[in-house]
């Protein structure tokens, strides 16, 4: 067993061993036994801080949906214009994405997206993104519901890209070439758009 931790550290442990268990068995393969072992932990232990399974994954999903926000939100903040924020803010993803396999398999993977409590968590997170996108989206003639539109597509983007990434073991490619090149495709793109 783990020395006695005070309890925001050990708050911190548990999920963080509970996003790697989560993320190689699933929700349901996972059991709180699974959690408490890899946290080297009782399972009374874990369950002073997590009242269920659910509960403990719905609190891990937020975790990691915050964490990626804030990545992009940092980064991009001192870009200099929208193309540099759009390019720094796919940058941030896709390094997130490198530096953070199991959050990301957890977040986006289709076991979460099976469950609507679940699902509602990652579609939080593509709205945050998205709103964050639509702002650059300076094109006239076009209203504020087509820009989200648009936003959702460049989201779109970086999520189908990383997925092939992330089990393509035949591109290694580097994340900051990645957000380059999803940039310079998602720019001209929208550079591209034209109202009706």
């Amino acid at each position: 067993m783990t020395s006695r931790l005070p309890g925001p550290q050990r708050r911190r442990q548990l999920l963080d061993c509970a996003r790697d268990v989560f993320a190689v068995q699933g929700f349901h393969q996972t059991s709180m036994n699974d959690i408490a072992r890899e946290a080297g932990v009782t399972k009374p232990v874990l369950y002073q801080h997590f009242e269920s399974k659910r509960e403990l994954y719905r609190e891990l999903l937020d975790d990691v949906g915050r964490a990626l926000q804030d990545t992009i939100a940092k980064t991009t903040a001192d870009a200099a214009g929208p193309r540099e924020q759009v390019e720094a803010g796919f940058g941030a993803y896709f390094r997130y994405v490198a530096d953070n396999r199991s959050a990301y398999r957890l977040l986006f993977g289709s076991g979460t997206r099976r469950d609507p409590e679940f699902a509602e968590v990652a579609i939080q997170v593509e709205t945050m993104i998205a709103d964050f996108v639509a702002v650059m989206i300076d094109v006239e003639a076009i209203d504020q519901h087509h820009q989200r539109l648009l936003a959702h597509g460049v989201v779109g983007m970086a999520e189908g890209a990383s997925r092939h990434w992330f089990t393509d073991s035949e591109a290694p490619v580097e994340p900051e070439l990645l957000a380059h090149q999803v940039a310079e495709l998602a720019w001209a793109g929208l550079r591209g758009v034209r109202g009706p």
